[in-house]
């Protein structure tokens, strides 16, 4: 296992180096859950390595490195047992891409983690503002007074997926709700008590579209940055994650994130008692998600204190 610098706590490790070459070192059969968002090909550069897959020179230079990740994420999860991938479609631009239009960047990735062994497990559209989308990026395909010129450049914004792969065999630790589900993840909580309350908080989770996703609550709000401090381009929302570690995982469970960012999946999976494991390339990413993975730490030895 090739690593730059490492960090330890009682229940996380943490990290600095290549993700397919750290992941290598672990165990077969080790990991019971992971979710990432992976670098969404060459759309935005995160460093200046040659290791890094975000500074692909196109599509198929990162699909071909993401294959070498999928075989060792197949590898190291535990049979029956799921990977959540964080994505979004990618606008294919004029510049770049010669054309203005999307690139279905999920299906490469799932076609990719089903080239390795895997299960098309399912897959969650998270919804997302379009006005925000607008006013961020400037679509053409999203601006209003395209409406006016010829609106057949219009297209719908861009939601973010949770595509989700499950490994064949048979899962011998069944993740098990006794009594149902206890606690709701995302906005407008249901308002009902006991199994009626569970249902409804079922019928959320299940729903192909989550529509009550707070996307403002991420670590880099939660943790009231700086400005002077390294923030994530495209931190994933805590309450997905929260979501994800509930339907897909026991407390106690390892988690892994080959992608690991400030550390959103870590933190979370610490304050639900989930065990974790984490890999980032960036060095300043990697600083700043030792801080928050020690931060949810303190927090949840607070928490069981007072308890």
């Amino acid at each position: 296992m090739k690593v730059l610098d490492q960090a330890f706590g009682e229940t996380w490790a943490m990290y600095h180096g290549d993700c397919v070459e750290v992941t290598k070192g672990l165990p077969d059969e080790s990991v019971h859950y992971t979710i990432f968002s992976p670098p969404f090909s060459s759309l935005y550069t995160y460093s200046d390595s040659e290791r890094d897959m975000g500074n692909s020179k196109g599509d198929g230079e990162f699909n071909n490195h993401f294959k070498f990740l999928a075989k060792e994420l197949f590898r190291i999860t535990k049979p029956g047992r799921l990977v959540s991938m964080h994505c979004m479609d990618i606008p294919a631009m004029k510049e770049r891409d010669g054309y203005i239009g999307l690139k279905d960047f999920p299906a490469d990735l799932r076609s990719i983690m089903q080239g390795a062994g895997f299960i098309y497990h399912g897959k969650n559209v998270i919804w997302k503002d379009p006005l925000i989308e607008a006013t961020r990026t400037k679509a053409l395909g999203l601006m209003h007074k395209q409406i006016e010129k010829d609106s057949s450049m219009c297209r719908p914004g861009l939601p973010d997926y949770i595509v989700t792969m499950r490994k064949p065999g048979e899962n011998q630790d069944r993740i098990a709700h006794p009594g149902g589900l206890k606690v709701f993840y995302g906005d407008d909580e249901p308002k009902q008590r006991g199994i009626e309350y569970s249902h409804n908080v079922w019928r959320r989770y299940a729903s192909p579209i989550w529509t009550d996703i707070n996307q403002t609550r991420t670590l880099n709000v939660v943790m009231a940055r700086d400005e002077r401090d390294e923030r994530h381009i495209c931190p994933l929302q805590l309450d997905t994650i929260a979501r994800c570690l509930e339907l897909w995982s026991n407390e106690n469970d390892v988690v892994f994130s080959p992608f690991a960012g400030i550390g959103s999946e870590g933190y979370e999976s610490i304050n639900m008692g989930r065990r974790f494991i984490g890999v980032e390339l960036k060095k300043s990413y990697f600083v700043e998600a030792v801080k928050n993975l020690e931060m949810a730490t303190n927090r949840q030895e607070q928490v069981q204190l007072f308890a």
